[in-house]
């Protein structure tokens, strides 16, 4: 009898509402993912998605940036917090706190992001409506690996859709998050095979570096 392989540990850093801390947790719960969330972290003591982790029985910790005068201290507080889950991997899903170097360092190649636009496009903030403004056809969004360089990380995979006659920022968002809610888990799902890996610069899938991993949507 072959032994069950165990769940891979998680850590899961929010800001906000926790939307795709949901769609991981149902992934993990169904079996789709071999992965376990051990610990739920916001920077926000506000943050919706606490609920949702304590909901599903996960534990919540509270690391408010506000707490303290420089970011690194806010950073070492988060780094050992993290650490004394042991996590394979650490998934931010909508955490709003520009990291250091230092910090990104410590976890490289374990550190992975959601972004809402097609990168290398539209790095930082209010994506969708800059998009809109750019007169561009097609939106959507990224999930890559955290690097030290803002939203610059190699792309693991990439769910575009059309911009529409009468979209608006609320409504592109709406229709990307959805998006998210499908790539985000099937980029946590390679990485908790072993199947996907960051090396030497290079997202590899399979041992292969990824070109352009893409999912369309109307």
């Amino acid at each position: 009898m072959v032994a069950a392989i165990p769940p891979q540990p998680l850590v899961v850093l929010i800001s906000g509402n926790g939307s795709n801390l949901q769609a991981i947790l149902d992934s993990c719960t169904s079996g789709e993912i071999n992965a376990e969330i051990r610990a739920v972290i916001s920077n926000r003591p506000t943050a919706q998605g606490l609920e949702r982790a304590r909901a599903a029985d996960i534990p919540t910790h509270i690391v408010n940036h506000s707490d303290f005068k420089e970011r690194r201290n806010f950073e070492i507080e988060l780094e050992q917090l993290i650490d004394s889950y042991h996590p394979t991997l650490i998934v931010l899903a909508g955490f709003m706190r520009i990291l250091t170097p230092t910090f990104v360092n410590h976890y490289l190649g374990r550190l992975i992001n959601i972004h809402p636009s097609l990168l290398p496009n539209f790095q930082g903030l209010n994506t969708h409506q800059r998009a809109l403004d750019s007169g561009v056809k097609e939106h959507g969004v990224s999930v890559h690996f955290v690097t030290p360089e803002l939203d610059g990380g190699p792309v693991i995979i990439r769910a575009t859709l059309p911009i529409l006659n009468g979209d608006n920022a609320d409504t592109l968002a709406e229709r990307a998050q959805t998006q998210e809610h499908i790539i985000y888990p099937q980029a946590v799902k390679w990485y908790t095979e072993g199947r996907l890996a960051l090396h030497n610069g290079q997202a590899l899938l399979d041992n292969q570096p990824i070109v352009q991993l893409e999912k369309k949507f109307s």
